[in-house]
């Protein structure tokens, strides 16, 4: 079953922004984005056969970027490994004081510092509102793996949120609750 042009340009317009969102999150600039998320769209275009359910099209485009991205870094043989610092296991939770005081921007900057294997599953749910289990397809791993690092995700990103409030003395501005996705 081929995807044909009109079908290709509709594929694109319902799933190019949220493709280049993952994309960026993933490569953490604008430019590798850009060619991952067009990389993902070749791939449709030339196997487009192995698209079984035309349902699950946007799941397949997620898929294959994902792994797309994991084949740049395997080839790159760049695996960078974030220390987390040791004295962010003794800070205190992030008060909700102090997450009222934390900008979007700032959350986003210290999401795009996680280590990949929790940052992708944070962006798939919480940006891009995908279910677990669709996550645990696109990452190839179970739902168990996909919770406890969506946990551990919230936990690291909390503790660094704490630490770059704590250093940067931002000033108040509100940040979007953690407990819901962003989408509708």
């Amino acid at each position: 079953m081929d995807v044909d042009e009109l079908d290709y340009e509709q594929v694109v317009a319902l799933h190019h922004e949220s493709l280049y969102r993952f994309a960026f999150s993933l490569a953490g600039n604008p430019d590798d984005a850009a060619e991952l998320t067009q990389e993902a769209y070749v791939r449709l275009l030339n196997k487009s056969w192995q698209l079984r359910d035309r349902t699950k099209v946007k799941s397949w485009l997620f898929t294959t970027l994902y792994r797309i991205f994991l084949g740049w870094k395997h080839r790159e043989n760049r695996f960078p490994h974030v220390e987390v610092l040791s004295a962010e296991d003794e800070l205190p939770p992030l008060s909700q004081e102090i997450a009222d005081e934390v900008d979007g921007e700032m959350a986003m900057t210290t999401a795009l510092d996680l280590e990949e294997h929790f940052r992708v599953p944070l962006v798939l749910h919480y940006l891009q509102c995908l279910t677990y289990r669709e996550i645990a397809a696109i990452l190839n791993v179970p739902i168990g793996t996909v919770m406890s690092r969506l946990s551990r995700g919230k936990d690291l990103l909390r503790q660094r949120l704490m630490v770059r409030k704590l250093q940067a003395n931002a000033r108040p501005a509100t940040m979007i609750s953690s407990k819901k996705p962003f989408c509708a």
